[in-house]
């Protein structure tokens, strides 16, 4: 099993809701170096999308020590099944896209999660494809973009390297901040993914109800909305205001059509 940390060890509890999402790996020595990388700083959760190869003797090798991690990935066959649990979720990306995402340094990144350290929401950190990173439809998936600064004229870096440098700034931050819990908000929990899917699934009918959305000529009306929500960081109270509202909604346009 996965190496709980006990209480003497500074990262304590929120290190073991953290986890590292690879995505569509081609090389599965990739994997191995990723792993390396993971364990140097503490993090020993990886699950994989859809690996082209693994498992590999390739990524042992690569691994150089850090087995137990490999021998404990879970693969999933995609992004939405491996972060449905998950209240946030940070997406990589150097590409620039038609409709920005919020960004952020890695540094930030560790920051926001070390803020949480008494919550108990589980956290990914995903990486897309060697070649192509994430998709459009997948970083919908996240509720924030991390991007590794580098220069213009070669800003392609290796998973693996990219890894280090995110999970580095986690372990630096979890030493620095201490725990914040000033806010009574911060004992509610936040919406899972999966549970924002839900959301947006009733939304979009909603919309359709009350004649403000065609399903048929969608745009991005959707997409903007993900990202507007995934922004917010819902707690459980906020999304039992909305659901309510949105039904509420469907209610009174039912009732006006008949």
């Amino acid at each position: 099993m996965y190496r709980v940390y006990d209480d003497k060890y500074r990262e304590g509890k929120i290190i073991n809701q953290i986890k590292v999402v690879l995505v569509g790996t081609t090389h599965p020595g990739n994997i191995g170096a990723a792993a390396r990388a993971m364990k140097t700083m503490g993090v020993h959760r990886l699950e994989l999308v859809k690996p082209k190869i693994f498992p590999s003797t390739e990524a042992t090798a690569l691994a150089s020590g850090a087995d137990d991690i490999l021998d404990n990935v879970i693969v999933h066959q995609s992004l939405a099944d491996a972060v449905k649990d998950c209240a946030q979720v940070f997406g990589t990306s150097a590409r620039i896209r038609s409709i920005t995402w919020p960004i952020i340094t890695p540094e930030e990144a560790g920051h926001q999660i070390a803020k949480h350290q008494n919550s108990t929401a589980q956290i990914a950190i995903v990486f897309g494809r060697e070649s192509s990173g994430l998709t459009n439809e997948e970083l919908e998936l996240c509720n924030k973009m991390i991007c590794i600064p580098s220069i213009p004229a070669f800003s392609s870096l290796n998973i693996a390297a990219a890894v280090q440098i995110i999970c580095y700034e986690i372990h630096k931050n979890l030493h620095r901040v201490k725990s914040e819990n000033n806010d009574a908000g911060e004992n509610i929990p936040l919406v899972t993914l999966g549970e924002l899917e839900l959301l947006y699934e009733h939304l979009q009918a909603c919309m359709v109800d009350i004649g403000f959305f065609n399903p048929e000529k969608p745009r991005l009306l959707m997409r903007r909305l993900k990202r507007l929500f995934n922004r917010a960081q819902l707690d459980q109270n906020e999304y039992n205001i909305l659901r309510g509202i949105l039904a509420a909604a469907q209610k009174a346009a039912k009732k006006e059509k008949d």
